[in-house]
């Protein structure tokens, strides 16, 4: 298992299903709660990064819209105000804490061409001043995740994790961890601790279990572990059990690096 506790540098992808309810509307309870147990971990230490999804969800209850746009524009708009709104509450969270929060939008090119080295640099720089940057995929100009089914952020973060040479992934999502078979029609499914390898037996493992789309975890992990960041899947219904994470207790699944 990976020494969780022994980690710093640590990349946190938040997923739709941890940050809000079923309707859609955020889970306030379970927000707060989360945002407490951050700033708990950052004032022991730990250099957090978040990668939130969320913005268009907002987005659309904000613009008091029947329903989630379907056409690209108006997934970018509502993207647009989802954000702003999103932001506003974290920044109101973390503060109660006194911790401070940067907003860092991104495109796919940004973390692939001559202009990451300023994403590093900025990344850098805010840790070393305390700050928690709060990472988006820039929804507004860049379609690729809006066009593609949700978990999209899976990828995002471990690209993310990766090139801020992170020591550690965690995504908090609605599932325990990657199962032996799917729980929903296995009643012996088992959650797998420990993954030294991703190989086709661990692909085939994460076929749809899970409705935060286990296969984008699996590619996220790939992302991760090759570059050399350790990951762990765990459900993040449950924040309190970030704590017996970093406690050392067996908690979600965890994917070693190579």
């Amino acid at each position: 298992m990976i020494d969780v506790a022994k980690k710093k540098r640590i990349v946190l992808k938040l997923g739709t299903s941890t940050l809000t309810h079923k309707t859609g509307k955020l889970n306030i309870r379970r927000m707060t709660n989360l945002v407490r147990i951050l700033s708990d971990l950052h004032n022991a230490g730990k250099e957090l990064l978040l990668v939130s999804s969320g913005a268009v969800g907002m987005g659309v209850g904000k613009l008091n819209l029947p329903e989630r746009p379907k056409d690209t524009p108006s997934k970018q708009a509502a993207a647009a105000v989802g954000q702003c709104e999103l932001m506003h509450i974290y920044d109101d969270m973390f503060s109660k804490y006194n911790v401070t929060v940067a907003q860092i939008l991104l495109t796919r090119a940004t973390l692939t061409n001559e202009r990451l080295p300023h994403v590093q640099n900025t990344i850098g720089r805010l840790l070393e001043m305390g700050v928690i940057p709060i990472v988006n995929e820039n929804d507004t100009v860049a379609i690729d995740e809006l066009e593609l089914e949700i978990g999209e952020n899976d990828s995002l973060s471990a690209t993310v994790a990766a090139a801020v040479g992170a020591d550690l992934l965690i995504i908090l999502s609605d599932i325990n961890g990657l199962y032996s078979a799917d729980p929903r029609t296995d009643a012996n499914a088992q959650v797998i601790r420990e993954v030294r390898k991703i190989d086709a037996r661990i692909e085939q493992m994460a076929g749809g279990a899970g409705s935060g789309g286990m296969a984008t975890k699996i590619n996220a992990a790939k992302i991760a572990t090759e570059a050399g960041v350790d990951m762990v899947i765990m459900n993040g219904r449950d924040p309190e059990q970030l704590y017996a994470l970093f406690d050392g207790e067996p908690v979600g699944t965890h994917f070693m690096a190579e």
